[in-house]
């Protein structure tokens, strides 16, 4: 990164076990993701509970890190939080400093969501919701809003995190809805720079 770029803004992509946290770091970051993806073994099946995603040999147990260049001053860093119950205790300090989160779901498990989904009401942290597409049922955005109880405001997109557009549209929407939310007479003429972990 060049040393012009004077503001870094973070975003951390939040959700359930093997929604696809990684796979949307890594496909829209323009450098090689920092990732702390380790193989599953034996050891951990009586911890982490893999019958809805079957065939996953591997998973993120810190966090995994990306970044976009938007233009000569400013970048935003991605920062993916592991899933799994066990290393929830780290979703807090990732999510300090944060301009916004997205929240990915996988429709088939929507109950893995809603941990995430009232950390960052609580942080008080602005978020949108994607649910990825794993091509299983389709669910109206009526259906994924009651099941998730989302307000009305918070944006609901689909995406497929395998994509760069499609995980680039999710971002845009996430900094559209951020910069609604802070529009008004009284918002700040500039987002501040942003402390990262």
């Amino acid at each position: 990164m060049g040393a012009s770029a004077a503001n870094g803004f973070k975003i951390v992509v939040v959700g359930g076990f093997g929604v696809g946290k990684t796979t949307l770091v890594r496909s829209v970051s323009e450098i090689r993701p920092l990732n702390t993806e380790e193989t599953m073994t034996q050891a951990g099946a009586d911890v982490d509970d893999t019958r809805e995603v079957r065939g996953k040999s591997a998973t993120t147990v810190a966090f995994d890190f990306g970044r976009i260049t938007l233009d000569a001053r400013n970048v935003l860093y991605l920062f993916g939080a592991p899933g799994q119950e066990r290393f929830w205790f780290l979703w807090d300090r990732l999510f300090s400093g944060t301009l916004g989160a997205v929240v990915l779901v996988d429709t088939r498990r929507i109950d893995d969501s809603w941990y995430a989904i009232d950390r960052l009401e609580r942080h008080g942290t602005p978020f949108i919701v994607a649910c990825n597409d794993f091509g299983g049922p389709v669910h109206t955005p009526a259906d994924v809003r009651h099941a998730l109880d989302l307000d009305p405001h918070i944006p609901l997109v689909d995406c497929d995190a395998r994509a760069r557009e499609s995980g680039k549209q999710v971002l845009i929407q996430l900094v559209q809805h951020v910069k609604n939310r802070y529009a008004g007479p009284s918002a700040p003429a500039a987002l501040p720079r942003q402390e990262f972990v």
